[in-house]
């Protein structure tokens, strides 16, 4: 194995960078090329794996270069087939990811973070009892698809369908390494993801969302909304003083004219809190201006939070209420209810 000696990890240069680096090393040009194939296709993490360079080249990189990869550290499986994984970065910070089977519908999504910790303050997200530290660098987020990918590939011999940007952190608020990480995991000299098969979940930065479809990077985008009124809404959601539901619908409505995708609305049913018959008719208010589909999600209890899971009965009465009034809905039902499943549980954990 090559020592490493210098403290920059190699992942985080450009093509463009790596290109300039080799010209300037009297290389040739294609060994960058060769490089850069090491890194994102095959996931290299170490110079010395790199067996078509020679060893002079090798041992060079290893003098201007490091890796930083993330590493395994706790792993929680749970009856349903749900697998959450606690992730060591290298300042000994942790970060998790969560594995989704449904192999009924032939469906496998990881749920990444994309922060350590997060600065907004949702109350009942634990998550959000944590400060946010710093955000991920796009390779700490690449390897966490990898990493779980073959995980999904040596459980169920099949790959990551789909990958979600729905657990620690706000993508909107760590938006360069977001969009770099996404530009890896699509390019065809990186992961190949389509566009259509990843999501960014927000909890509504209206002026990032508005960035988002100006830059247009083809991939979906659902709003974390859990309350269909600013009054409601302030109480769970603090962001939503800066951001309320009108400046938020104009950003969402751009988006749409921008990318022609639908959007999601992520809707947690709380018991007597966001699940009267009101609520579903302003619920369905907020999806005529533009094509919605909502996800109606059973809360996973966290430690200090009291708020509570709506019942099966006020849960399936407000479904039926919004398909009534012609809302596209469907119900996530919980997964890995016996695991720290909840976003930031296991992370926060000793």
């Amino acid at each position: 194995m090559i020592a490493p000696a210098a403290s920059l990890d190699i992942r985080q240069l450009r093509r463009e960078d790596l290109d300039t680096f080799f010209r300037d090393q009297g290389e040739k040009s294609f060994r960058a090329g060769q490089v850069w194939q090491w890194i994102w296709q095959k996931g290299a993490t170490d110079f010395a794996a790199m067996s078509n360079l020679p060893l002079s080249l090798r041992e060079n990189l290893a003098r201007h270069f490091h890796f930083y990869p993330i590493r395994p550290d706790i792993e929680q499986v749970s009856t349903d087939g749900t697998v959450k994984r606690r992730f060591a970065l290298h300042d000994g910070h942790r970060i998790e990811a969560v594995l989704i089977p449904v192999p009924e519908e032939e469906r496998y999504t990881v749920c990444v973070s994309c922060q350590v910790g997060c600065s907004l303050t949702c109350s009942f997200c634990a998550t959000g009892q944590m400060k946010r530290v710093r955000n991920l660098e796009a390779a700490e987020i690449v390897d966490q698809v990898r990493m779980v990918n073959e995980r999904c590939l040596a459980t169920y011999g099949r790959p990551l369908t789909n990958i979600v940007y729905m657990g620690m952190g706000e993508p909107l608020l760590a938006y360069a390494p977001v969009m770099a990480s996404i530009e890896r995991l699509t390019a065809p000299d990186g992961m190949g993801f389509s566009p259509k098969r990843i999501t960014l979940s927000t909890a509504g930065i209206a002026k990032m969302i508005r960035k988002l479809a100006d830059d247009n990077p083809r991939v979906n985008l659902a709003l974390s909304l859990h309350a269909a009124d600013d009054a409601k809404r302030n109480t769970v959601m603090p962001i939503n003083e800066q951001n309320n539901l009108a400046v938020l619908m104009d950003a969402l409505e751009m988006f749409y004219r921008a990318t022609g995708n639908r959007i999601t609305y992520e809707y947690i049913a709380f018991q007597q809190f966001n699940d009267h018959p009101e609520d579903a008719r302003k619920l369905a208010a907020l999806t005529r201006r533009f094509p919605v589909r909502v996800n109606i999600i059973e809360y996973n209890p966290v430690e200090g939070v009291d708020m509570i899971r709506s019942d099966e009965k006020r849960l399936d009465a407000f479904v039926a209420e919004l398909s009534r009034l012609g809302v596209t809905v469907t119900v996530r039902r919980s997964r890995g209810k016996d695991i720290d499943a909840a976003c930031g549980q296991l992370a926060n954990k000793g």
